[in-house]
C-alpha cells in the first residue's frame, strides 16, 4: 500500500472512531444516560402513586366523618362528652 492510502485508511478509521466515542457524548456516555433515564422514569412512577395516595387520604380526611373522629382520638386524645379516659400505669420493677 501506497502512503497516501495509508493516511486516507488513518482518516477513515480516525472518523469512525469519532462517529461512535467522540462528540458531546460517547456511546458509552449514551448508554448510561438511557439507563439512568429508565431509572428516573421508575422513580416518577412510584412518586405519582405515592402522591395519588396521599391525594386519597387528604380527601378522605377532609370529607370522612369517621376518619376525622379516628385521627382526632389517636392523635389529639379527644374524647366525646361523657366519655372518661383511663390511663394504666405500670410498675417499673
Amino acid at each position: 500500500m501506497t502512503r497516501a492510502r495509508w493516511v486516507v485508511l488513518l482518516l477513515v478509521v480516525a472518523a469512525l472512531y469519532f462517529a461512535a466515542q467522540g462528540g458531546e457524548y460517547s456511546t458509552l456516555q449514551w448508554l448510561d444516560l438511557r439507563k439512568r433515564e429508565g431509572a428516573e422514569q421508575a422513580l416518577v412512577r412510584t412518586l405519582t402513586r405515592e402522591v395519588d395516595s396521599l391525594a386519597k387520604v387528604k380527601k378522605r380526611i377532609e370529607t370522612d366523618p369517621a376518619m376525622q373522629e379516628r385521627l382526632a382520638r389517636e392523635l389529639y386524645g379527644m374524647l366525646r362528652p361523657g366519655e372518661i379516659e383511663y390511663t394504666l400505669l405500670r410498675d417499673e420493677k
